[in-house]
């Protein structure tokens, strides 16, 4: 299959992504987290504070603070056992589902990512670790000073100097090609954006700056972590520093030396560590390895800014409803974080108030994102936006709309009540949307910056929305609502109602909002 009709069939045709025969071997199935053997282990406090908070300015953050932001970005937080009761005609059987879950959504709850730390602190030995979720520890992976190698793989975009931690998003592609087969390239790049997102809250909530560098060579930072592009792949590096003026941008970073991956892998020796991941048959995978062989870099002259004009355009002609500004909103993260679930079945019919639904809207592109592919104070409303089906809202008529970030606004599209229209539209129907107020979608452009990134557009426009479905998620806790992210659903039928097929734009993701009822299941928190 050809590139560009896989990425046509994973968002317009998803049944023709994978084997009309494939079955989900579940015996077989790989851990939802990576096991190293044999690694030099530096433990990390398990006395997680139930808070977060800021920090004295500039000051050395120290081991136990990384710790502190690796548990809440992507550690083991909860064993949870929920009842799945299949009716026959003979008997209701009921089976129980045991999973571990982290504070950030992922499809199938499979977590396909990794994180891996470059840490520079007094209270540990420099260099790559791995941050062992099962254990909530990190595990040596290379040690030594690599500012230089990884400042020159990323271009010399970002000074690394003074950054006491380096953070490295991977795919492993296995971890959920097992249950969705070709469907879960595009849950990767999905659930990388979450992390990321989480991670930018984090780093916000405890004083930390970041950046988000999307442009790097592939192949030097895998050989720099032991990784085998084959298998695993990094998508996305966070440097964090106390200072933000120390994590600076050059304008003219990509007129400099040219770099090649090649030239640096030969820098460092090759690393060839144990790893563990339970599966004794593990299937190929030949389309994700293209697509992730066609989207890697191999040289710093590869990499560019995007022009502003590739934004996503609203209709000025449209009937315009303003929205009520509302008073600075904030909220416990970790509290949130402990709070938040994706409802399913749970929702149930409410009004939402127009000031839940402003504050909702607007907190949620209300967070800094410093990224490598515009200036250095670009939002994540950049290059996605927000749609969504509104019903039952306080002096909003029933419709579809589109937000408008910069007059904080809605933009009606068209009137009228379409529960059932996008109901009949879910491919597996876990929601009942008739239950459901708000059922938002966030909004990319067909193209996904192929014209300057090629096929690493795909994957980049994919964590921005996984990006902006985070703070989405975490912001409607506190409304008293909830979230739940959707990829089953037909995106042609999402488009016409929106009036953007023709416009070049799609819907990327389906999130419905609103209230919801408790949902009964066991669960345990995974804490100290």
């Amino acid at each position: 299959m050809e590139l560009e009709t896989f990425v046509h069939h994973l968002h317009f045709d998803t049944e023709k992504v994978a084997p009309p025969d494939w079955q989900v071997d579940w015996e077989d199935a790989p851990l939802p987290y990576k096991l190293y053997r044999g690694l030099p282990e530096v433990p990390l406090s398990a006395d997680v504070p139930l808070t977060l908070g800021g920090r004295e300015f500039q000051t050395e953050p120290s081991l136990k603070e990384l710790g502190h932001f690796l548990w809440y970005v992507y550690g083991l937080t909860q064993y949870a056992q929920s009842a799945l009761i299949e009716d026959t005609k003979e008997k209701a059987d009921v089976s129980y589902a045991q999973l571990f879950r982290r504070f950030v959504p992922s499809g199938g709850a499979l977590y396909p990512n990794e994180l891996y730390v470059y840490v520079k602190l007094k209270d540990a030995p420099m260099g790559i670790y791995h941050y062992d979720a099962a254990h909530h520890r990190l595990l040596l992976l290379r040690e030594g000073n690599y500012d230089s190698y990884l400042s020159r793989s990323l271009g010399n975009s970002c000074d690394l100097s003074d950054c006491f931690c380096t953070i490295f998003v991977s795919t492993l592609f296995w971890k959920n090609f097992y249950k969705y087969n070709n469907f879960s390239y595009r849950l990767q790049g999905l659930d990388a954006g979450v992390l990321i997102g989480q991670s930018l809250e984090v780093a916000n909530t405890m004083g930390f700056s970041s950046r988000v560098c999307y442009q790097f060579l592939d192949r030097s930072i895998n050989h720099l972590l032991g990784l085998s592009s084959q298998d695993e792949s990094v998508y996305a590096v966070i440097p964090l520093s106390v200072n933000p003026s120390n994590i600076s941008v050059d304008d003219d970073y990509n007129r400099g030396e040219i770099v090649s991956a090649t030239e640096l892998c030969r820098e460092v020796p090759l690393l060839e560590h144990a790893s563990y991941n339970r599966s004794k048959r593990v299937i190929d995978y030949p389309l994700l390895r293209k697509f992730n062989e066609a989207s890697m870099f191999e040289t710093t002259e590869s990499f560019v800014k995007i022009k502003k004009d590739s934004s996503v355009k609203l209709s000025l002609d449209s009937e315009m409803l303003l929205l009520p500004f509302a008073e600075r909103f904030s909220y416990d993260l970790a509290s949130v974080c402990r709070e938040r679930h994706s409802p399913d079945i749970d929702f149930m019919i409410g009004e939402v108030s127009q000031t839940q639904l402003s504050t909702l809207l607007n907190e949620t592109f209300s967070l800094p994102y410093q990224n490598d592919l515009d200036d250095r104070h670009g939002n994540a409303e950049t290059r996605v936006s927000l749609y969504g089906s509104f019903y039952n809202v306080e002096g909003v008529p029933n419709g579809a709309y589109a937000y408008d970030k910069s007059a904080h606004a809605l933009r009606r599209i068209t009137q009228g009540d379409f529960r059932e229209f996008l109901q009949y539209g879910l491919t597996m129907p876990n929601v009942n949307l008739f239950q459901v107020p708000l059922c938002l979608h966030v909004v990319g452009d067909k193209e996904h910056l192929k014209k300057e990134l090629g096929y690493r557009g795909y994957r980049i426009q994919q964590m921005e929305a996984g990006i902006l479905v985070q703070r989405l998620l975490l912001v409607t806790c506190p409304l008293g609502m909830g979230g739940h992210p959707l990829l089953g659903f037909d995106a042609n039928q999402c488009d016409e109602l929106y009036g953007i097929d023709s416009k070049g734009k799609t819907s990327l993701i389906q999130i419905p909002v609103g209230p919801y009822r408790p949902r009964a299941w066991l669960k345990g928190r995974l804490l100290s």
